[in-house]
């Protein structure tokens, strides 16, 4: 009963199980279902940490095709939340997931004994040759005998199985709302055209459009959430703030969307089971905040100095390239469909309900007054 119980177990498997993914895991195993979490790692060092937060570690590499014919078949939900690689305008990894998840497992054909009366004249012939034919490999779809073949009937009830167990699985894509570009602060919905003005955004339009795609062609059901700037306890810009790294001014300043690290992970699992086919969705919370205001408010929970700030023109001469290319883009993120269609209550709405839960521990572990 144990075994048949752990069988019809839901499987899920998590490809890039960084923060994100190990909060998916700890959510997943809270409930009451207790689905079997499967993840995709090519550290062997992770294997510890994976196999204590509960998941199955399946060693395997995203940038080699060889080592991820094991994932056919492993899992009817898929969490695809690994960054694309580092050059390019094409993600190769998700192309390499999206040919290995489609691929289809060889199964044996069950032998089904034949009368000896069956076995003579045409009928025996056609069924020695069809006996002696080696089972079609997995690139080339299986194509069942024309009923009018005179077959016996029991070869023919045995032939009729597909010899190959396909899965249809449903993918939640972790995206970015990088791919809009520089909207100009404008508020912007799911149905604005990408517009991505970086490599690292070109390269999620082109995931987002091969599984697009695949959705299209029935290999999968993919949906997709593009995700803004992530927050949680051990990911807010403390280093930076103590590092004294500008911001910029007010008059300069771009709007940037936020959402917690586990009211993200509530969401992609929510996508997985209510999400609709080739659907996008935004995964932001409520705050409209400016890139400067979000770490006024992030200084002042923790007691820090505020960061200076500075022109544009000073900035582009000062701070780092990739830091830059997150200060050349403005937009706010219209959350509606989040909530009308996967009906997502946020834990934190916004950034600040979170900052008021780190000053309240904050108060509570400070010691008694002399």
């Amino acid at each position: 009963m144990i075994a048949t119980r752990t069988l019809r177990r839901a499987r899920i498997l998590i490809v890039g199980c960084g923060d994100v993914g190990l909060r998916c895991v700890t959510q997943l195993q809270a409930r009451a279902s207790r689905p079997r979490v499967f993840a995709l790692t090519r550290r062997s060092e992770r294997v510890d940490l994976l196999r204590a937060a509960g998941a199955v570690p399946v060693l395997g590499d995203l940038d080699q095709r060889a080592r991820m014919t094991r994932l056919a078949g492993l899992a009817a939900t898929v969490l695809h939340l690994a960054p694309p690689q580092k050059d390019g305008d094409d993600d190769l990894r998700t192309r390499r997931l999206i040919a290995a998840l489609k691929t289809r497992r060889k199964t044996a054909v069950p032998s089904v004994p034949v009368p000896k009366k069956e076995r003579g004249g045409l009928a025996g012939r056609l069924f020695r040759r069809a006996s002696s034919k080696a089972i079609q490999p997995a690139s080339r779809p299986f194509s069942a005998p024309k009923p009018s073949a005179i077959v016996p009937e029991r070869t023919w009830r045995a032939r009729r199985a597909q010899p190959f167990a396909a899965v249809r699985p449903t993918l939640v894509y972790a995206s970015t709302t990088g791919v809009y570009g520089d909207c100009g602060g404008a508020r912007i919905d799911e149905t604005r055209l990408p517009r991505a003005a970086n490599a690292r955004a070109k390269r999620r339009v082109a995931a987002e459009r091969q599984l697009r795609r695949a959705t299209a062609r029935g290999a999968l059901k993919a949906t997709i959430a593009r995700i803004p700037g992530i927050y949680a306890g051990n990911r807010l810009p403390l280093a930076r703030l103590e590092k004294r790294t500008p911001a910029l001014a007010a008059s300069d300043d771009v709007y940037t969307s936020h959402i917690h690290a586990d009211d993200l992970a509530a969401i992609l699992l929510r996508m997985a089971t209510h999400g609709k086919a080739a659907r996008i969705v935004h995964a932001s919370d409520d705050s409209e905040l400016k890139m400067g205001e979000y770490f006024d408010r992030v200084a002042d929970a923790f007691g820090l100095a505020r960061a200076p700030r500075v022109s544009r023109d000073v900035a582009e001469r000062e701070l780092d390239p990739v830091l830059l290319s997150f200060m050349r883009e403005s937009r706010r993120l219209d959350n509606g469909r989040l909530k009308r269609e996967l009906r997502v209550r946020l834990r934190y709405p916004d950034v600040d309900a979170f900052l008021r839960t780190i000053r309240t521990n904050t108060v509570r572990t400070l010691p008694p007054h002399p």
